[in-house]
Formats: C-alpha cells, sequence, structure tokens
C-alpha cells in the first residue's frame, strides 16, 4: 500500500525545532561502568554520536562503596568515604567526553531507615534514618569530585534528587512529604556546598504526574525553594503482557504522550515564580521495561524519530533510556537481542534506534519544514538536510512515497545523499532471527551482525530546473530516511574524466 507525500519546501519557511538529541544518555546503574562491555559500548556510541551528558542509577549504592561505617577501639561507630569505584566510572566517563547528570541514590544499606529494594541489584529505596548523614554524604561526595575535576566544572554537572519517588517501587510508599523533606534538605545542603550547582526534581514518571509536579512547586514556593529545573520521565507504550523472560508492549498514541507532555508545561508556567523552568527528561523511551522486544526493531527506530521531532518543543533535554544493554535491573539477559533498553546489543551490535539518534546528531542549519512525517533544515551553504519516518503503533504495509520540491539555482548540481534504515537494509534482529537467534555469539555471527547493522548510503546527482529541485524519497513500512541536498562544484584532477571511466574500455 503506497502513500504519496507531497511537500513544497520553502528556505524561508519557519518551523520551531529545539534539537537537544545530544544533551544526556541514559545508563544502568553507575557500577557496570567497571566492565568492558559496557565501556566498548559507551565508546562506540560516542564515536558515533557523541552525547554531552550520562546519567544513571545507584552513585550511592553499596557496589559502588561510597559510604562504610566502622568502629573505633572503643567501640564507637565512625564513618568513612571510599571513592576508588567512584573515581574509576567518572575517570571512564570524562575520558569518553562525557559529563555525568548526577542522580542522587540509592540509599545506602547502613544509612537506610528499611530493607525495602528494586532490581536485581538491590537498590535501597527507603528514607535515611538521619538526614544530616545524608546531607553529609551528599555533600562529601560532591567535595571529593570539586577537589578531583574542578569546582569550575563540577557545578555544571546538574544535580537531580533521587529518581521516580511517585512509585512505590522506587520510595518507600512512594511518600510525597517524606520526598520533599528529601529534596528540601539536599537542595539546601548543595546550595550551601556552592550555590552554582543547578539542582532539580522530582524525577517523576507515569503514576499520578500532574499531582506531583503541582504539589512540588507549591511545597517549594511554601518552602520558598527556588529549583533550577524539574525533571520527569517519559514512556509511549501500553501494559506490557509477560510471556517467559519477555514482556510484549503496544506502542501507545504519540498526540496523548506529547499532551501529556505539555500538561507539565502548563503546570510550570502556572506558577508565575516558576514560568519558563527548564524542563528535562532525564529518561525516556518507548517502553518502560528491559525486556521488550519492541526496543530492537525497526519499528522503534521510526517512532523516536518521531519523538525526537518534539520532544523540544517543551523540554529543554530529553535523555534515552539507555545507552546500551548492559544492564542489570531484571538480572543479567539470556541472549544479544532480549528487548534491552539500549542503543546497542551486547557484542557492540548498534539497533537501528541507534542510527535514528545519529541522523539527528548530524542535522545543523535552520528547521523550515516539520510535519507528522519528515523534518527539514536549510543549511548555510545553500543546501538542504533533513530525515523522513514511517511511523506506526501496528503493521498495516504502508510505503511511503515522498515528492519534495526546494528553491534551487538555475541549473546548479546538487548532490542528493541518503541513509536508509529499514527491515531490508539495517535490520541485525533479523539477521539473528534468520541465525537460529543463537544465545552465545561466535566471533563470525558477532562480525555480521555489526556488518549488517549499518545504514545502506545511496548517492545521485540531481539539475536544478526552473529555480527548482525536486527529489523523491521511498520510505518503507517502518524506515527512518536521512538526507542531505548539497550545491556541488566540481574540481575534477588534470585528465580525470568520470562519465569515460563509467564508459568502460579506453
Amino acid at each position: 500500500m503506497k502513500e504519496n507525500r507531497v511537500y513544497e519546501i520553502d528556505h524561508q519557511g519557519k518551523a520551531f525545532f529545539h534539537n537537544n538529541v545530544d544533551f544526556c544518555i541514559g545508563t544502568g546503574r553507575m557500577g557496570l561502568a567497571l566492565q568492558k562491555e559496557y565501556m566498548e559500548q559507551l565508546q562506540l556510541v560516542q564515536e558515533e554520536i557523541g552525547f554531552r551528558h550520562i546519567r544513571g542509577h545507584g552513585l550511592f549504592s553499596d557496589d559502588m562503596a561510597i559510604y562504610q561505617e566502622y568502629e573505633d577501639e572503643n567501640g564507637a561507630k565512625r564513618v568513612e568515604y571510599n571513592f576508588t569505584y567512584l573515581d574509576l566510572v567518572m575517570d571512564s566517563y570524562r575520558k569518553c567526553g562525557l559529563r555525568p547528570f548526577l542522580e542522587l541514590g540509592f540509599m545506602p544499606d547502613k544509612m537506610a531507615s528499611g530493607k525495602q529494594t528494586v532490581f536485581y541489584w538491590k537498590g535501597n529505596v527507603t528514607p535515611p534514618k538521619d538526614y544530616r548523614m545524608w546531607c553529609e554524604l551528599v555533600t562529601v561526595t560532591l567535595r571529593h569530585l570539586m577537589e578531583r575535576y574542578g569546582a569550575d566544572e563540577v557545578v555544571t554537572w546538574p544535580v537531580e534528587v533521587w529518581n521516580e519517588p511517585n512509585l512505590p517501587g522506587f520510595w518507600k510508599d512512594a511518600d510525597m512529604e517524606e520526598y520533599f523533606k528529601l529534596f528540601h534538605s539536599t537542595f539546601d545542603a548543595v546550595k550551601e556546598l556552592d550555590a552554582r550547582f543547578r539542582v532539580g526534581g522530582p524525577a517523576i514518571c507515569g503514576v499520578q504526574d500532574e499531582l506531583w509536579i503541582r504539589e512540588f512547586l507549591n511545597y517549594c514556593r511554601r518552602e520558598k525553594l527556588m529549583p533550577d529545573f524539574v525533571t520527569r520521565h517519559h514512556y509511549t507504550t501500553e501494559f506490557p503482557k509477560p510471556e517467559g523472560h519477555y514482556g510484549y508492549a503496544a506502542l501507545s498514541d504519540a498526540e496523548q504522550g506529547f499532551a501529556n507532555l505539555q500538561s507539565t508545561r502548563d503546570i510550570i508556567d502556572s506558577f508565575e515564580e516558576y514560568r519558563g523552568l527548564e524542563i528535562h527528561l532525564t529518561e525516556f523511551n518507548t517502553s518502560y521495561i528491559p525486556n521488550c522486544p519492541l526496543h530492537d526493531t525497526n519499528q522503534n527506530a521510526a517512532y523516536l524519530a518521531q519523538q525526537l521531532s518534539r520532544l523540544g518543543d517543551v523540554n529543554e533535554s530529553y535523555s534515552y533510556w539507555t545507552f546500551g544493554d548492559i544492564f542489570e535491573e531484571q538480572g543479567v539477559p539470556f541472549t544479544p537481542f532480549h528487548g534491552g533498553f539500549g542503543l546497542v546489543a551486547n557484542g557492540c551490535i548498534p539497533k537501528p534506534t541507534f542510527w535514528t539518534f545519529q541522523f539527528y546528531k548530524e542535522l545543523s542549519g535552520e528547521c523550515i519544514h516539520k510535519s507528522e512525517d519528515m523534518i527539514v533544515l536549510h543549511k548555510k551553504n545553500g543546501g538542504y538536510q533533513g530525515i523522513a519516518w514511517n511511523a506506526g503503533r501496528e503493521r498495516c504495509g504502508r510505503e511511503l512515497e515522498f515528492a519534495l520540491s526546494f528553491p534551487a539555482q538555475e541549473s546548479q548540481e546538487y548532490a542528493l545523499i541518503t541513509k536508509t534504515v529499514d527491515e531490508d537494509t539495517c535490520n541485525p534482529l533479523r539477521l539473528w532471527h534468520d541465525m537460529g537467534e543463537p544465545s552465545s555469539l561466535n566471533a563470525r555471527q558477532a562480525k555480521l551482525l555489526r556488518e549488517c547493522a549499518r545504514p545502506f548510503v545511496s548517492s545521485r546527482r540531481i539539475r536544478g530546473a526552473e529555480e527548482k529541485v525536486k527529489i523523491s524519497l521511498t520510505v518503507q513500512e517502518f524506515g527512518v530516511v536521512s538526507f542531505e541536498l548539497n550545491p556541488v562544484e566540481i574540481k575534477s584532477d588534470r585528465g580525470y574524466d568520470y562519465d569515460r571511466v563509467m564508459r568502460g574500455g579506453a
């Protein structure tokens, strides 16, 4: 089933597009950064895309070993801090060109008021039994980072207080007032250390999000707190249906998701003192579970292409959860394609969604067209750059045929370069399936999967006529196509004749 889309592009057109795709990327718990495969995946992501910040759980969890207690010779309890693993993790991030977006959590077991934990790796999600000790942990850690990396550098790292306190799995009883107490005491402690730090919250996800945002700001108003930004999360699937190791989830209506994001903007702007306050989506993805096969598909890549065109409409930044599949919330995965959150499958295999992010990172120029299936920018060199996608919540067999017309100089030649990611050109999941779905890849299998996991690149020359240059693009179902249209000036070497070469013979 073919559908035709005809767009007359005006190079003087204006379309709002805040592209902050590279601001932040998510990870699992920070302690995973000590693993070799984790760092290889992160290095691949940084080489091909290049994010600026990284956010993960578990900064204060016991596997990072920061908070320690011991008894002195008189039997009195003493506290000491161990930054060995923190330094290793932070050094690795900095080497990759990343600054942390610091999420403060979870609770060290010896500091916690209870035993409730979350995930396979048992992050403690109860409040501190002593808020003074918690604030000291936060400030001692920040001070150590300032001494190691420089105060002027570290104060630029955003600080987020906790993760998803509106969910009882992440904060005991989803106790709103207790979270506000945590936020207030932490906010004051960080600002007292250095007022230049930017501190925000409440990092909520889904449940009663409007109530939490409103009450959070009401609390800040009463207490005369001025958070530097508001954080929340954004996931776009229905409730998953479990089957074995997996959870199958249908995509939700994208427009409902965008409306929900707008509601947060509207609530914040209804408070005069907080109007215009930055919103950071410190997590987003399609499904919110780390075992959803959707994450590995071209369908995910196309749906995210539309999301990335609009997430900047009301949000300062939006951090994809996560960069890679070294991830253990529900335990160690059994296979390389297990529906993990990551842009990269284990074995350093880019998934289709990886390239959606790279396509957006490559965009430059002024946005002159934005529609439900395409974004186009006008470049300084007089050319054009854009992304087209064919997204859908369900498979329907639709193929999109785009006819695009751009203003052009008379008789000017242009080079059209396209990169295509669809189920025929860039689909490592299908190759893995055709291999028999091996749970343990040998070296040859991993190499083949990496080879098939790259976009198909093509090019052709087009000459403008009647002050227009026209191109056509075909985007298969769940496909994403990046395109560039650049004016060409031929600079052939002496004696080189490309047409003669292509004719063959002498």
